[in-house]
């Protein structure tokens, strides 16, 4: 069920390039002290940024820009290989306070309310659960939201995003051209000094270490089989 949605538009918005489909769903966490200040920010013409949609601790959804127009929720960021992930992107923005201001879990109301527009999202533009990606794996290097407290396993049993099961064949020796290949086939930028922190930041919450060991490898290789890539 789609929920309710609230307009509160924002000046901050572009066209899309001509030909360019709409193809990926990016999640953002606001990281903001609150949700009042998050939503003045996203329509602030000085400020620069926003999102198509904002989702609030009670599941009340702001719609800021127009599926049709390019928001500026990304910034540098490259997904498969491209860049330009706004022109590409829906970006749907998630009030809650970051790791800077009180990071905290992600309220059951709020959840439903994501889980629903997501799926009406993925409906319109046929964005497949490969493409639902945080900001953290688009940008992440400089991004870590939404972070390690939100519910990617609720959403991916409702086909919203992925999430990966290693089973024995996963398991075993690897190599540093294998790590790297495995981050190209999932999307990752490899080259990305900090791409195994939001591998695990989104995958392996409970272990951020940054570090190639053999449980983040086995996800890697769930992951890439799960794709199909």
């Amino acid at each position: 069920m789609s929920p309710t949605i609230v307009p509160r538009p924002s000046p901050n918005h572009g066209p899309r390039p001509v030909g360019m489909p709409v193809e990926l769903l990016v999640l953002h966490y606001t990281g903001m002290p609150t949700a009042a200040a998050a939503l003045a920010r996203l329509c602030d013409p000085a400020s620069g940024v926003s999102a198509h949609y904002t989702v609030d601790e009670d599941g009340t959804v702001y719609a800021h820009v127009p599926e049709d127009r390019r928001a500026w929720h990304a910034g540098v960021s490259t997904w498969r290989g491209a860049g330009d992930v706004n022109g590409r992107s829906i970006g749907i923005e998630i009030v809650n306070p970051g790791h800077e201001f009180g990071y905290r879990p992600f309220p059951a109301a709020q959840m439903d309310a994501v889980e629903g527009l997501c799926r009406a999202v993925m409906g319109r533009h046929g964005i497949s659960a490969a493409d639902v990606v945080a900001h953290s794996d688009v940008a992440p290097d400089r991004k870590e939201d939404p972070g390690e407290l939100f519910d990617w396993p609720r959403l991916a049993r409702a086909g919203i995003g992925l999430w990966p099961m290693p089973s024995r064949e996963d398991q075993g020796p690897f190599d540093a051209a294998e790590v790297a290949a495995l981050l190209t086939r999932a999307g990752y930028d490899a080259a990305a000094p900090r791409v195994l922190l939001a591998v695990q930041r989104r995958y392996r919450p409970a272990a951020l270490t940054g570090v190639a060991d053999s449980e983040t490898v086995a996800l890697l290789r769930a992951l890439v089989r799960a794709m199909g890539r």
